[in-house]
């Protein structure tokens, strides 16, 4: 009887599986991904000519207010990630917060078009002051947290449409990711051509207007896909699970551990209602939060599962991997603001055409677009034949050959900034090509088509059942690191190289880029990006993945009876089947 009744669950499972969920249900996602993304890029790229050439920032006031931005924008990812882990399912978390970044773009919108919104040029390193002031950074920051929002839930809720302990779903969740990345870039590609050429050769507000518009069409088009979704509820908050087990191991911290993990807490399988992870040696302070006591067996505050205490764990291996893919995102920075300046100052003509110089990041997004298939269709499938891993290569060997270009690509844009600026000297009247930026932008796009999708995938796979969008955000988080470490550069090495320069002028100071040494802050950035690769290096040699960690998951009888378990860590996340 009970064979029979669990035959007939791995029936409706099925059906439902077959219904809901899969690529068919991550084509509204795709359609979000270009849409949103299209304007996402294009402010990334062009908002620092924006902040120069309408708001009167100087060149280092721009470049900072956009990474502060940029910062900003993915640290509040970690905000959408812990609300869809906890309070709201991830598709609401996406239009709620879809609905804050079009209010954002509207907002833009409105001042780029009223110059009365506008501030008089005063020769500082910042006009603008009062009202406008009050406008654009009130915008900015609804931007920064509408998208932060989006970003730290969409990528997750995509993943969630694929079961990964299913091998033919996992084998299509490390293509989801993939296409995600080819989704996103084509709407990038949209917003660095059509969207910055409106927007520099026509009119701000225009650009920021079909940016809104887009946008709009893209959370649109993910409501109407609700009946194809898989989607979870929320369960218990992630960091009220991780704080259980600090302070239980802290209360715990004059207990000594048993001989045996054996004797640490943990609920049987048949009892267990989420994937069990086996105990592991590293960081064993924390297993003292799973020290049972005979007074400790009623309150979670006083004893954890090894499972809990695993999660946290696995959490904390996880950040080394984060800090050493900060460095990477300071030299992305770069690429958005110093080298969109760079083009500005070059020859933007293309046969009869004027490029706009935020354009130029097409080549590699063009890159990106010519090599996600291939290397899904054709790398994936050979290299799976050797290693028999569902992605081809592991998360983490796809994240060091990212580092290992990113370097180069800084080393590039160094010896480019050299021959640019000896022909500014020179010849001012006859720059040269905007076209030798390609160089840098094309080594960083393949840099950044493997390190993105890798950590993406690394961080939702390796992540605790009730934490998948927290800890995608995560790499949204190294980003935000970056981009606030590319403003704390800027200003060191300007405060620095003043005092020791002998015209008392820092190497990125003022406005006239043919008199800076932005080249030697390349150099520094690509030094710096060897050295973090042998950092990145030591922690993900070491990193043990949880796949090697988990107990088999127990059948779906077994788990339904799990809800009044004293203790028991009832279903972090289920599905609504609906």
């Amino acid at each position: 009887m009970a064979d029979q009744e669990e035959k007939e669950e791995q029936k409706l499972l099925a059906e439902w599986k077959r219904k809901k969920g899969g690529f068919r249900a991550s084509m509204f996602i795709f359609v979000l991904s270009a849409l949103d993304n299209m304007g996402f890029v294009a402010n990334m790229v062009s908002l620092v000519l924006y902040f120069y050439g309408v708001m009167h920032f100087d060149l280092s006031s721009s470049a900072n207010t956009l990474t502060n931005f940029m910062g900003s924008t993915f640290l509040l990812s970690l905000v959408g990630g812990f609300i869809s882990d906890t309070y709201l399912n991830r598709f609401s978390t996406c239009l709620l917060f879809g609905s804050l970044e079009v209010m954002a773009l509207a907002m833009l919108s409105v001042q780029a078009g009223s110059r009365h919104l506008h501030p008089e040029a005063c020769g500082k390193s910042s006009c603008v002051k009062g009202g406008i002031a009050v406008m654009l950074y009130t915008s900015l920051c609804l931007l920064a947290l509408g998208v932060g929002g989006v970003r730290g839930s969409m990528t997750a809720f995509g993943a969630d449409q694929f079961d990964d302990k299913d091998p033919s779903e996992a084998k299509a969740l490390a293509s989801f990711f993939n296409w995600l990345l080819m989704s996103s870039t084509l709407g990038a590609i949209t917003g660095v051509t059509a969207v910055v050429w409106v927007s520099t050769q026509k009119a701000w507000h225009w650009g920021f207007f079909i940016i809104t518009i887009a946008s709009s069409i893209g959370f649109i088009t993910l409501a109407i896909g609700k009946p194809f979704y898989r989607i979870k509820t929320p369960g218990d908050s992630p960091i009220l699970r991780i704080l259980q087990v600090l302070v239980v191991a802290f209360k715990n911290r004059k207990l000594s551990l048993p001989e045996s993990h054996q004797e640490l807490y943990e609920i049987s399988d048949k009892d267990a209602a989420v994937e069990k992870i086996a105990h592991t040696n590293q960081i064993r302070f924390l297993d003292k939060a799973a020290i049972v006591s005979e007074k400790s067996k009623a309150d979670r505050w006083k004893v954890c599962t090894v499972t809990q205490v695993e999660e946290v764990k696995i959490l904390i291996r996880m950040l080394p991997i984060v800090g050493s893919t900060i460095i990477m995102n300071t030299c992305l920075a770069q690429l958005q603001t110093f080298s969109v300046q760079q083009g500005n100052v070059m020859n933007l003509k293309l046969g009869s055409l004027t490029v706009p110089a935020p354009s130029i990041p097409v080549i590699p997004l063009v890159f990106i677009t010519i090599l996600v298939p291939i290397y899904e269709l054709f790398f994936v499938p050979f290299a799976r034949k050797i290693t028999n891993h569902p992605s081809g290569i592991t998360q983490l060997q796809r994240v060091g050959v990212g580092l290992v270009l990113s370097a180069i690509s800084m080393a590039v844009a160094a010896i480019v900034e050299v021959k640019r600026r000896e022909r500014g000297r020179k010849d001012p009247s006859n720059p040269i090509s905007l076209f030798w930026l390609s160089f840098q932008y094309a080594i960083f796009g393949v840099a950044d088509m493997f390190t993105l999708v890798g950590l993406l995938e690394f961080f939702y796979r390796e992540a605790p059942s009730g934490m998948k969008s927290l800890s995608t955000s995560l790499t949204w988080l190294s980003m935000s690191l970056g981009y606030f470490l590319s403003t704390v550069f800027v200003n060191l090495i300007n405060g620095v190289t003043k005092r020791v320069s002998p015209s008392k002028q820092g190497w990125l100071h003022g406005f006239d880029l043919n008199h800076n040494n932005l080249n030697l802050f390349y150099w520094f950035l690509a030094i710096l990006s060897c050295i973090n690769f042998f950092n990145y290096i030591f922690w993900a040699s070491r990193y043990k993945y949880k796949s090697d960690q988990l107990h088999p998951p127990p059948p779906p009888a077994a788990a339904a009876t799990n809800h009044n378990k004293p203790l028991d860590q009832v279903p972090l996340r289920k599905m609504e089947i609906n």
